[in-house]
């Protein structure tokens, strides 16, 4: 079923022209990386020195050396800011969202496109074949007051915006996300809406028809990444907690870490009692809700294009392959391949990465699984001379956050040199101003820079892919291909 035709609005022609529609949150994984890409592909890098209120109004670095609880207040309102108020659910429309995204791309002929999760690796991949990012999920928090641990509460008051939301978008599911853990700071003011599109709605297909090359490939970021949830209704999802170090059955256990956690953090509760799952449901950020499929493989049917799904269960399980790419690609172009570049969260650079010759490999966020994962690479990767980290700040110490000595000792893992970017090592995780520097940090970046390259072809792609299915890091995703 296709969305309604709608009349153009006048939020629909700014959308077109670049204009974010109110409702869509800025600083999101989603946003930020469609960003990238798309500055990337615009042959520009993607600035972020005073991108969040609170950093820019306290003059960036003074936020790093301010009071934990003064931190946690500034970042409390500041994403109350940039949420929008309930009423804005009124004013969603999936075409308009769609309008916007397309909006940020260059028009002009592509051989490829990717089309799914949002995933940080795949901003690199996207990058080095020179191609557009279609995301299926996209962000919108509304402003409300809650009890961070009260689930419920939040899950129930959202019931009814979700369903007048719903009733003029059928081809989106709302996948509402209440993580009193890592989001701890936001969650008292913010309610956290992913809405998934299950179409590619008219936008879109005209975006591909008209910039596709004959016989393009239609890449299908499918991360099959799941999540203990519950189906408020047919087309709501609530998710209690979020990726990070803690499994999703410890976020409905009452355990002692937990009670602690809480106490620390000045809770009247003892534990967290969400309301009861019923299934394994698409995550909400990084999962692909599968439903989608069908219309791209009609679409693709229709108009001759190659659909290639790359499938992976973890976000973090695609880095691994696009760092060997970047290796390989390197060492094509005669350039050093040894100097690796991890990225946290949503401190994504393709740009610079190519300028400095860095190998990119992104990490979901600053927890102990996305540590863990990185050194499972390294243990298996051919060493690297170089290795540069940023690290995401979330602004409080959450169950699971990886220390900074963790993130040290994958740093001397170098044979040569390992360093953070853009890290105040003193006030992690808790310096809100690291958005900010690790992006000035890389402009004034101490060594060699390369010239942007021209893009990999699809049949470099293949010949890579092809020794990359004999190595030790190719068991984490799959590749199917089809007509």
């Amino acid at each position: 079923m296709q969305s309604p035709p709608l009349a153009l609005t006048i939020t629909d022609i700014l959308a077109a022209f670049g204009r974010m529609p109110r409702y869509i949150t800025g600083l999101d994984s989603g946003t930020i990386a469609l960003q990238a890409l798309a500055n990337y592909l615009h042959g520009k890098d993607l600035p972020s020195e005073g991108s969040i209120p609170s950093v820019k109004a306290l003059g960036g670095e003074v936020t790093s050396h301010l009071p934990d609880p003064i931190i946690e207040t500034l970042s409390t309102w500041a994403g109350w800011f940039n949420a929008s108020p309930a009423k804005v659910v009124d004013d969603v429309r999936s075409e308009t969202m769609s309008r916007w995204v397309l909006s940020q791309y260059p028009r002009r002929k592509y051989p490829a496109a990717m089309i799914g999760s949002c995933n940080g690796a795949a901003v690199h991949l996207g990058a080095a074949l020179g191609i557009p990012w279609l995301p299926q999920t996209i962000l919108v928090c509304l402003q409300h007051a809650t009890d961070p641990d009260d689930a419920t509460q939040a899950m129930e008051w959202a019931r009814e915006p979700v369903q007048r939301l719903l009733r003029n978008n059928p081809d989106l599911r709302v996948y509402q996300l209440h993580d009193p853990n890592q989001d701890r700071i936001k969650v008292p003011r913010v309610i956290y809406f992913r809405l998934k599109r299950t179409r590619l709605g008219a936008a879109y297909r005209q975006f591909l028809t008209e910039n596709l090359e004959p016989g393009a490939t239609l890449f299908v970021l499918d991360c099959q990444y799941k999540w203990l949830s519950t189906q408020v209704d047919d087309r709501h999802f609530f998710q209690f907690g979020g990726t990070g170090h803690l499994m999703p059955e410890e976020y409905f256990q009452k355990s002692p870490q937990i009670a602690e956690f809480l106490q620390q953090n000045g809770s009247t509760h003892q534990y967290w009692n969400p309301p009861a799952p019923d299934g394994w449901f698409p995550e909400s950020e990084w999962g692909y809700d599968p439903d989608l499929s069908e219309d791209i493989e009609a679409f693709a049917q229709q108009h001759g294009f190659r659909i290639q799904r790359i499938e992976f269960h973890h976000p973090q399980d695609l880095s691994p392959m696009v760092a060997e790419l970047y290796r390989w690609w390197y060492q094509q172009r005669g350039i050093p391949n040894d100097r690796l570049f991890s990225e946290s969260f949503v401190y994504l650079q393709p740009w610079w990465a190519l300028r400095l010759g860095f190998v990119p490999f992104w990490t979901v966020f600053n927890d102990q699984t996305s540590a863990n994962k990185l050194n499972e690479y390294l243990d298996k990767a051919k060493p690297f001379s170089e290795i540069y980290a940023n690290l995401f700040s979330n602004g409080i110490q959450s169950l699971g956050v990886a220390p900074i000595e963790e993130w040290r000792s994958i740093l001397e893992r170098a044979n040569r040199k390992g360093a953070f970017i853009g890290v105040n090592e003193q006030t992690y995780p808790g310096d809100l101003a690291s958005f900010a520097r690790h992006y000035l940090d890389l402009k004034s970046f101490d060594g060699e820079h390369y010239p942007i390259p021209e893009p990999l072809t699809l049949q470099q792609l293949d010949r890579f892919l092809n020794q990359f299915s004999d190595q030790k890091n190719n068991d984490l995703v799959r590749l199917h291909q089809s007509r």
